[in-house]
């Protein structure tokens, strides 16, 4: 933890060990990352992937977001778990993880480690799926660019539970609690392009007990 992001308002939310941030960055799909092109503040939604204490991001080698993250970057995941409704309108809040990494991002020029942060990309969001398709070809590889930023920044803030209602404000007749929220996978589309015969590959099946079906409730 550092006073860039240490965490202030509700500071009892906070949590700094690695274990708690790994695991919320590992469950996220995509990342918010905030920059600043000519004077002016950005935040692009993008992919990315982790190998230990290294996130990578990777992009069109023009991407000016990229560039302008190795003059300084703000990195953001949020998962939102449950809408919070409590007896009062101010009372309302949401629960949720989130996790905030700064710092200055460096451009990856080895061809081994641009390699390896494009495979932990792929395979962030889809487990297996790098050794099931087409490796990146030399000229692919030209025309993208790779950052890495290091995980010596960071923090993550959590809400978990029912609404804080005071006792002086649960007047009787208002329901109050929690709707808990999740991502959840729907079936599989095929390309219609898709020749006979091919079965659905391994890493769908793994998408698919990731984020599984909400189970039928007849609504």
């Amino acid at each position: 933890m550092s006073p860039r992001v240490e965490v202030r308002r509700h500071s009892e939310r906070a949590r700094y060990d690695r274990a708690t941030i790994d695991a919320i960055l590992d469950e996220a799909l995509i990342c918010h990352l905030g920059v600043v092109v000519e004077g002016e503040p950005l935040v692009l939604p993008t992919g990315f992937g982790r190998i230990g204490d290294t996130l990578y991001l990777h992009g069109a080698a023009s991407n000016r977001s990229l560039a302008a993250a190795l003059e300084g970057a703000c990195v953001t995941v949020t998962h939102l778990d449950g809408l919070v409704m409590a007896r009062s309108a101010s009372g309302h809040s949401m629960n949720y993880r989130s996790v905030v990494v700064r710092g200055r991002a460096r451009a990856v020029t080895d061809p081994v480690e641009r390699r390896a942060g494009l495979r932990a990309v792929v395979e962030h969001a889809i487990p297996g799926r790098w050794d099931e398709v087409r490796q990146p070809s030399p000229r692919e590889m030209e025309a993208t660019a790779v950052i890495a930023l290091d995980l010596a920044e960071c923090s993550a803030k959590v809400r978990s539970g029912p609404p804080l209602d005071p006792a002086a404000d649960r007047p009787p007749g208002v329901w109050a609690g929690v709707v808990p929220l999740r991502m959840v996978a729907g079936a599989p589309l095929p390309d219609p392009d898709l020749g006979e015969g091919i079965d659905e590959a391994p890493s769908v099946s793994r998408v698919r007990r990731r984020f599984p079906t909400l189970p039928d409730d007849g609504v």
